[in-house]
């Protein structure tokens, strides 16, 4: 009596060669290819031209790869004016995304993504686009994400306030004031700027925070300095790096800068052209949301 298709047996040793070549393609096809475990760290940094400024984000990157010797580190600048500036001299930076794919294509399986950035504004929606576009793309990460900005919660406040006092030069005079300047951002992030002068003032009465672009702005600072009849000031970057905005909007010579107008106010101004990044206390609290980071990937 003949057997039904179904029923009829397959010979053993063809079974396994059909296994042998089927499995492979149904696993590649559901994602779940074997692959080494491969973890890489990315610092998407928003960059610098100025040579100079660079050095506090190497500095950064020599304690991350210091601290995750078994990781490779890759950095990516985010501004595209920047790297367009550098390309004209022959410097080829990737964007962060293009880091990311080249990640991807090398095989990185988990990817953790540091961002230097100050306050969870524009630019970090912008980065925090990027990466969720990476996360669960086919034949990609198996796992990515981004680090919080250095000021991401109420949580983080007393800490990085602390954090920045640190970074005032040790020869301050007792009557000398500090005003810090942030970027600013039309952002609703930019609500970080007037908190961290809440939490500074309560550390030290004479710090005050301004921003290029946003609120508190440079007449909030210098109205705040003639009321309290302040006639010496440090003036020190809240960025990355000391870059153009430091070096120029900062402490340059025009007469737009925040030196030339709180000088001509009667206040005598003493710029310190050094990057967030380079300066021990913060790099600490970058070292930490890396670590941060990295925790919440092995979950």
């Amino acid at each position: 009596m003949s057997r039904s298709r179904f029923t009829r047996r397959t010979p053993l040793p063809l079974c396994l060669l059909l296994a042998a070549l089927l499995l492979p393609a149904l696993a590649q096809a559901h994602g779940h290819t074997e692959r080494p475990e491969k973890t890489g760290i990315l610092l998407a940094f928003f960059g610098t031209s100025v040579p100079e400024a660079e050095a506090a984000l190497q500095s950064l990157e020599n304690k991350v790869k210091a601290a995750y010797p078994k990781c490779e580190v890759r950095r990516a600048y985010s501004s595209n004016i920047i790297r367009a500036k550098l390309a004209g001299s022959g410097q080829r930076l990737d964007s962060p995304a293009k880091a990311l794919a080249g990640m991807m294509e090398d095989g990185f399986t988990t990817v953790a993504v540091l961002t230097t950035l100050v306050i969870p504004g524009e630019e970090y929606s912008g980065l925090a686009r990027t990466v969720a576009a990476f996360d669960g793309m086919p034949k990609g990460f198996d796992a990515i994400a981004l680090s919080e900005p250095l000021m991401s919660s109420p949580d983080d406040m007393p800490e990085v306030a602390a954090a920045f006092l640190k970074t005032v030069p040790a020869d301050r005079k007792p009557a000398q004031a500090v005003v810090f300047m942030g970027h600013g951002t039309h952002h609703p992030g930019n609500i970080y700027y007037p908190g961290l002068q809440y939490y500074l003032s309560k550390l030290d009465p004479n710090t005050y925070v301004g921003t290029v672009e946003g609120t508190p702005s440079l007449d909030d600072v210098a109205a705040q300095l003639k009321k309290h009849a302040v006639k010496s000031a440090y003036l020190i970057p809240l960025m990355a790096v000391a870059g153009d905005h430091a070096q120029n909007d900062m402490a340059g010579d025009d007469p737009e800068s925040w030196k030339s107008i709180l000088t001509a106010q009667g206040v005598a101004c003493t710029p310190v052209l050094k990057g967030m990044a380079g300066q021990e206390p913060i790099a600490a609290i970058y070292l930490k949301r890396l670590a941060e980071t990295l925790n919440h990937l092995k979950k």
